[in-house]
Formats: C-alpha cells, sequence, structure tokens
C-alpha cells in the first residue's frame, strides 16, 4: 500500500525536504533539466532506488519528468519552496526580534556594570 499523499502541500514539500539525497536532486535540478540516469550518477544507490526518491518529490509538486523520446528529464518546480520560505519567513521575523530584545538587554546590562566601576574611580585631576 502507498502511503496517502498530503492534502496540505506544505507538509508534503517539508517531508520530501526532510532528505539530504532528495535536496541534492533539487540542488541539482537548480542548474537545469536533466535525466534521472544522469541525476543518480552521484550517488551511490540503485537507479529504483533514486526513482523512489523522485517520485517522493514529484508528489510534493517539487519536480517535474518528462519524456522525451528515450530521454526522461526531470524539471525543479521551485513554488513548494517559495511557500515553505514564505512560511519560515514568519518565525524568522519573530526571532529576528527576540533577537533584537536580547541585544538591547545585553547593552543595558554592559551600561549598568560600566556605571559602578566609573563612580568608584572618581573623578580625575
Amino acid at each position: 500500500m502507498t502511503p496517502a499523499v498530503s492534502a496540505d502541500p506544505l507538509s508534503a514539500t517539508f517531508a520530501a525536504l526532510a532528505d539530504p539525497t532528495r535536496r541534492a536532486i533539487l540542488a541539482r535540478l537548480a542548474s537545469g533539466e536533466t535525466s534521472v540516469t544522469e541525476l543518480a550518477g552521484p550517488f551511490e544507490m540503485s537507479l529504483p532506488a533514486v526513482t523512489k526518491h523522485l517520485k517522493v518529490l514529484e508528489r510534493a509538486g517539487l519536480i517535474t519528468r518528462s519524456r522525451e523520446a528515450q530521454w526522461r528529464p526531470c524539471h525543479l518546480q521551485a513554488a513548494p519552496l517559495r511557500d515553505a520560505t514564505d512560511w519560515m519567513a514568519q518565525y524568522r521575523q519573530f526571532w529576528e526580534a527576540r533577537l533584537e530584545r536580547l541585544e538591547d538587554y545585553l547593552q543595558q546590562l554592559q551600561t549598568q556594570s560600566l556605571q559602578p566601576q566609573e563612580k568608584k574611580s572618581g573623578p580625575k585631576s
């Protein structure tokens, strides 16, 4: 029985990106279309194993495969990656705001720790 395709495209994208082999395949496809055989070249796995990875990427909408005579090119589809980036951008803003508050707090601490030292040393003559 094959696993059900997620009704949530974002979950399918993240599930597909969870595997380093699939991320490497996407990185290769970012430089242009290529055949399944060429994609399989750098990996120490069988062609059927690479094909399984391609099916996961295809179900997630991250790639498309076509057939031109004997050549079966794969193409990157970047839209799901943009959707994932947009989703993560919300959290980036959250963490950047937190880091800015932390920086302000650390500056306050640093200012407070310098003030007592200035008072102890007294005026210079």
